[in-house]
């Protein structure tokens, strides 16, 4: 079997996109990781398939699978750069396009400047949307890792976050809280960490241990996540720009409804898998 494949990237952080319209596509999980490998594969956080949509109110279906293999919800960066991947392979002429996710349904749109904005829907509060095993919704939870007890908001952007104030990002233990904190029992699967500084109030810097990947350059469902925690705690107004490692997405969120998310994409390499 010949796959065609684009390598792209939403900040650093980096997708295989396959497109699935036009190719037939069968994935396991052992070939998704030894893809994933940057050594000895084509090296990168997620693998994006694009497919037909199995609704006619949609114009594709979009899946993601991690580094490890497994299946999960949502990634808004790969979102802006499935919006151009479609546009650029011709899958589409249109620059407002619908697709459907495991973790609900995006809008996407190309603007001119070719930044994507994203509209991420609403966020989940309630820890059995999360989930998160907790009675009630709260702005801030207890969760002890190890001999710390931290405070945390938990909450869920088409897959479930972690959100968690530091004084510096720079010095924030995200080698040992991350994963420490993604695979805790409170989280029945598991969970994104953020590590959140708030800058000012328009401003915050931010690392993001993803499930299943590890640390990233750049997450977006992690960016959206931090600034509806700032927001709901009172920290943040209702446009924020999010510094991440790899670069800058702007967040609106109006304390309701849905979440906007804007950012910049890149294509990097086609190839062909045999």
């Amino acid at each position: 079997m010949r796959l065609k494949f684009t390598k792209m990237h939403g900040l650093g952080n980096d997708f295989m996109v396959i497109d699935g319209v036009t190719q037939n596509v069968e994935l396991n999980a052992e070939d998704i990781e030894r893809w994933a490998d940057r050594h000895f594969g084509i090296g990168f956080d997620q693998l994006l398939l694009v497919e037909p949509p199995t609704r006619p109110d949609r114009d594709f279906r979009y899946r993601i699978f991690n580094a490890d293999g497994s299946e999960v919800e949502n990634c808004g960066n790969g979102a802006r750069c499935f919006a151009r991947f479609v546009l650029d392979a011709q899958l589409t002429n249109r620059h407002n396009i619908r697709v459907e996710t495991a973790g609900g349904d995006l809008e996407l749109q190309v603007q001119d400047d070719g930044q994507v904005t994203v509209d991420m829907g609403r966020p989940r509060l309630r820890p059995e949307k999360i989930p998160f095993l907790a009675t009630d919704r709260a702005l801030l939870y207890p969760l002890t890792v190890g001999d710390q007890t931290l405070q945390i908001s938990a909450i869920n952007i088409g897959n479930p976050h972690c959100v968690l104030r530091v004084d510096d990002v720079l010095t924030a233990d995200v080698e040992t809280l991350g994963p420490a904190i993604e695979s805790h029992s409170a989280f029945p699967q598991r969970v994104n960490a953020g590590f959140m500084q708030v800058v000012d109030r328009s401003k915050i810097r931010l690392r993001v241990f993803e499930r299943g990947v590890g640390e990233t350059l750049a997450c977006g469902t992690g960016a959206c996540a931090a600034v509806v925690a700032g927001i709901i705690n009172g920290w943040l107004d209702d446009t924020v720009s999010v510094t991440l490692p790899g670069g800058v997405l702007t967040i609106h969120w109006p304390g309701e409804g849905n979440i906007m998310m804007t950012g910049p994409v890149s294509r990097v390499f086609e190839g062909v898998l045999s």
